[in-house]
């Protein structure tokens, strides 16, 4: 006989948090929104902490190196999308890696006989305007000297001078010794008004630049989610359980902090197997999460298999129609709810903390608080995202309305079907997700500014001031279909908006 479960299955919109006391304390500008995104011993920190509560989703109308750049900035993280050739998608994790941060490895360079014409070269396929001149013309070559583009004039200097007649002589240098803090090679640039510091080895060997527009970026983006030592921005990739064999080893080369198994269902034994051999082959050097999941059962199978994070949620994303075609799923809510338990219990038992990622079902700016007091660590969002400046998809001008196209990993457009894969023959069988609109909301940085005011205003109402006080204090209700209408304007007559 079939097993029948006692709850209902319910969504963030049949509840509402009940005010905690608001205490002095309870400022907005008081709230931290850190959180772990890997398993961690409890008590003791994660590995890896966001800054704010945010992951990129696996799609391809989300999560490329422009956005995952931009969301790292700005303290989340992206899983750039996994439906594309792995040369592509380790190109792109190399690209996030490369685009800042502190002390730079130089892949702009030339010989002293090298031409400008060569130099000019590389400037337009790179668009790097600072050049290292090196002895045998490698990124770790003896430093002889520097070209910017103040040292020569295109058009009019001829294209076959030597950089050596017109570079800036390692004698006219100032530079940095290896070994030295980023914050040292900031006041080095700071005390000589540089744009860039080189920094080398012993035998003036060129290690990396450092340079003056990574220090101004950072302090314009104070949450950015970098690793401490490096300063490379972080970055996620999605991977299947098909061709990892092939796709990790590529995606851990070019420098990916965690991975996460991308399936509509991951409670099955293709995702034990991926764990357990990423976990055999890459233990220490990559990190990865699993799911997606929505109970205990499919929680405990991943985690010990060893999952780094487990991901909740099966057809609650907008875009998502796999409980119209195959009646499998459940409530967001209710399935994050069982799962935070079960995640807890194996706290208590084992001593290990394993995050949990909610993934779908969110409608309001406030569904994400609910979603975080109901014991979500992070929330993986793919409509929200797509709607900005840097997501990869298109804008459009429909009728007087601009938009952008947003598309499901489960429909015929992304061919995705390693996602849903259940064995068998590689073919998408028939579509679980949607090809649609997302009304265009303009540049991320704006917009994440308003939905993490509104989450710290309401984490305030709720008497708490970070993730793990909402979740051990807040109170939750159910409401009425009544009640909700009572939420919003009624019995008046809006005036139009302009």
């Amino acid at each position: 006989m079939a097993v029948y479960l006692d709850d209902v299955s319910r969504t963030f919109g049949e509840y509402l948090l009940i005010p905690g006391l608001t205490t002095k304390e309870c400022l907005p500008g008081n709230v931290s929104l850190k959180t772990p995104l890997v398993k961690h011993r409890t008590g003791e920190k994660s590995q890896i902490e966001l800054n704010i509560p945010f992951v990129s989703a696996i799609m391809q109308a989300v999560s490329d190196d422009g956005l995952a750049i931009a969301l790292a900035r700005n303290g989340g993280l992206s899983f750039i999308f996994g439906s594309q050739p792995i040369a592509s998608q380790a190109e792109m994790v190399r690209k996030v890696k490369k685009f800042k941060a502190g002390f730079v490895v130089s892949d702009s360079n030339v010989k002293p006989d090298s031409t400008l014409a060569e130099v000019l070269a590389i400037v337009k396929r790179t668009g790097h305007s600072t050049i290292g001149v090196t002895e045998d013309g490698t990124p770790n070559g003896k430093l002889l000297g520097m070209v910017t583009s103040r040292d020569y004039r295109e058009g009019k200097d001829d294209n076959n001078t030597p950089v050596k007649e017109f570079m800036t002589p390692f004698s006219k240098l100032v530079t940095g010794k290896v070994g030295i803090s980023l914050s040292e090679a900031n006041n080095i640039i700071w005390d000589n008004k540089l744009n860039t510091l080189p920094i080398i080895d012993k035998d003036q060997n060129l290690q990396y630049f450092v340079f003056r527009k990574d220090y101004d970026s950072h302090r314009e983006n104070p949450y950015e989610l970098s690793d401490p030592t490096d300063k490379k921005l972080l970055v996620g990739a999605g991977i299947n359980s098909r061709d990892y064999m092939e796709r990790v080893p590529a995606l851990v080369e070019a420098g990916v902090d965690v991975l996460c198994i991308d399936s509509s269902d991951g409670y099955s034994e293709w995702q034990c197997d991926t764990l357990k051999w990423i976990k055999k082959n890459y233990a220490g050097k990559v990190l990865v999460g699993a799911g997606n999941v929505v109970d205990a059962e499919g929680f405990n199978y991943l985690v010990e298999a060893g999952a780094d994070f487990i991901k909740v949620g099966i057809g609650g994303g907008s875009i998502c129609i796999t409980r119209e075609q195959k009646g499998i799923g459940r409530g967001q809510a209710t399935a994050l709810i069982d799962v935070a338990k079960a995640r807890d219990e194996y706290a208590a038992k084992t001593g290990y903390y394993v995050p949990i990622c909610s993934d779908g079902g969110l409608v309001h700016d406030y569904h994400m608080v609910l979603a975080l007091a109901m014991g979500a660590d992070f929330l993986m969002m793919g409509r929200y995202f797509a709607r900005f400046d840097e997501s990869p998809s298109k804008r459009l001008k429909i009728g007087n309305n601009y938009v952008k196209e947003y598309w499901g990993e489960g429909s015929n457009r992304a061919q995705n079907w390693q996602r849903y894969d259940s064995g068998g023959s590689e073919s998408l069988k028939f579509e679980e997700g949607v090809d649609s609109y997302v009304p265009y909301a303009g540049k991320m940085k704006d917009n994440l500014e308003i939905t993490l005011g509104k989450i710290k205003s309401t984490m305030c109402s709720c008497g708490t001031i970070d993730i793990r006080e909402l979740q051990a204090n807040a109170k939750i209700t159910l409401v009425s279909s009544t009640s909700i209408v009572e939420g919003g304007a009624h019995d008046v007559i809006l005036k139009e908006q302009s």
